[in-house]
């Protein structure tokens, strides 16, 4: 949220995941805390119109021949891959691999992905280098951290059994433990019954601390990698692969991870990496009587362990793909950029600047069977008592976007100067229409403040570098009409290497808080 601009990203989906194309605003209906909102923003993003944006940022840079036009493809889309290697099984691990390869296969230009596991052994940061990127999918492995149960343990214990134990007093699920340990360990033994009630009480708790510390390592795991997308310049989305796992007691950390992603924008899209799976009913050539009834226990698990991944993704305004074996399929239809979605905004009336959360719902107004996929909810703006506080923190907001934004007519163009082989000067120009600002009159003078920040980013979306400049303006009245007219010229210089280089532009004025923000692409050859 932006002043008093709420935008939504909507995809609008059949019953076979096809995109539906040719909405209009009046087939949408946004709702804000269970108010119907007035749709103020539509636009229709397709293939087409993300390339226009990448063409009208490319013609920034005044080259040596005059025409105006960069050949560099800005990064518009980050893809955080994220692979739960610590729940994830060898079978699975290896069907993901492969599946995620024809994946990257077809990333588009302006797409950048990177690589994250939740045990946190591989990393690769975002990049567009295909082979890179294969590369660092061979180390996708299974690598819990400290549980690991099999249908060989004695007893039988998994994570469900354990959480249903001990933190829900399920006293069946222990008589299953208490006779699959009396046989495995004891042979039945009436003499050794108390003892298997002592190894499974013990085993219980064991189990449920291991499957708490690989939750936990999951979850910090996560909050690490979306810290790192919510850096980059542009749309986010993390793609988690996971079997799921057993939540038990640990909703709150689930929120907090679902309230960091709702705060940076990021929509969290999940695939059960599982596939279609049929319900594991242990090892049946064991025989054991705790096996078998712990069998029934085994099917509620992995259905338990999948309302993890639906509660990120729909908490966060995602897709959640499971029950199908199409796993390269899903990668594709919730990893890369619709081809047609919505863009709905609406100014909230009224609005409390008080941090709160609110829950948005988007309806259509007709009654055909489509999936709507679009953000749960937004924070509302919380006012600081500092102004120059205020102004700060809504600039680094916009500097991490790649909306345009137009309360102000800006004009952006880039020009390099090469030094040597090694060095350059990038030059950023800004023109600026100061016509629909609202200057404060006092002592005959015509007062604002604009704040021009610049950042600049490399292809691949990394920050490198960046300024910015505060202008004061104490207007006499025959200036300030000639700067009606003519508008304002600002010029800022950064010293830079060879490379592509994307530059974003942020200008916020004091007095009505009015904001641009352009997008700019430059090529320093080497």
């Amino acid at each position: 949220m932006r002043v008093n601009l709420v935008q939504v990203h909507v995809t609008v989906r059949d019953t076979k995941g096809d995109p539906i194309p040719n909405l209009k605003r009046e087939d949408f209906q946004v709702f804000d805390q269970g108010k119907l909102q007035p749709i103020t923003v539509f636009a229709v993003e397709t293939r087409e119109s993300r390339r226009e944006k990448a063409l009208a940022a490319a013609k920034t840079q005044a080259d040596a021949s005059g025409s105006g036009e960069s050949k560099t493809v800005l990064p518009d889309r980050f893809v955080a891959m994220e692979f739960d290697d610590i729940h994830l099984a060898t079978e699975d691990a290896t069907y993901t691999r492969k599946s995620a390869e024809q994946f990257l296969a077809n990333l588009a230009p302006t797409d950048r992905v990177g690589i994250f596991t939740t045990s946190g052994e591989v990393t690769q940061e975002f990049t567009s280098d295909v082979a890179l990127l294969k590369q660092k999918l061979l180390g996708i492995i299974p690598r819990p951290k400290v549980g690991h149960t099999s249908t060989n343990d004695c007893p039988d214990v998994s994570p469900y059994v354990a959480d249903l134990v001990q933190n829900r007093n399920d006293q069946m699920a222990l008589q299953a433990v208490v006779k699959d340990a009396w046989q495995c360990a004891y042979n039945n033994d009436p003499l050794m019954y108390t003892s298997a009630v002592s190894l499974a009480q013990s085993t219980i708790p064991r189990v449920a601390m291991e499957a708490d510390a690989d939750n936990n390592y999951t979850y910090r795991t996560l909050q690490d990698t979306l810290r790192r997308l919510a850096a980059m310049p542009g749309e986010r989305v993390m793609l988690l692969v996971s079997p799921g796992f057993i939540m038990g007691l640990q909703t709150s950390d689930l929120m907090i991870v679902v309230d960091q992603a709702n705060h940076a924008n990021i929509v969290i899209n999940t695939l059960d990496a599982r596939g279609l799976y049929t319900p594991d009913m242990g090892d049946v050539s064991q025989r054991r009587t705790g096996i078998a009834q712990l069998g029934t226990y085994r099917i509620a698990a992995q259905t338990e362990q999948a309302y993890v991944l639906s509660d990120f993704a729909y908490g966060t305004g995602g897709a959640f793909f499971q029950n199908s074996n199409d796993i390269a399929g899903g990668m594709k239809m919730i990893g890369s950029a619709p081809e047609v979605s919505y863009v709905i905004g609406f100014s909230p009336q009224n609005e409390k600047m008080d941090g709160s959360f609110h829950t948005l719902k988007v309806k259509l107004t007709s009654k055909e069977k489509y999936t709507i996929q679009a953000r749960r909810g937004y924070y509302a703006p919380r006012k600081l008592n500092d102004p120059r506080e205020q102004e700060k923190q809504e600039i680094q907001e916009a500097i991490f976007s790649r909306d345009e934004i137009m309360d102000l007519p800006l004009e952006l163009q880039t020009q390099y100067f090469k030094r040597d082989a090694a060095e350059a000067q990038l030059s950023v120009v800004s023109r600026l229409q100061v016509k629909g600002m609202h200057f404060r009159t006092a002592d005959g003078r015509h007062n604002d403040s604009l704040t021009f920040a610049t950042a600049i980013f490399d292809d691949n979306g990394n920050f490198v570098t960046g300024g910015e400049k505060i202008l004061q303006m104490h207007l006499l009245d025959p200036t300030y009409q000639r700067v009606l007219r003519t508008g304002l010229t600002l010029k800022s210089s950064f010293d830079l290497k060879p490379g592509k280089y994307m530059v974003r532009q942020v200008v916020r004025d004091s007095e009505g808080s009015q904001m641009a923000a352009r997008n700019g692409a430059v090529d320093i050859p080497y």
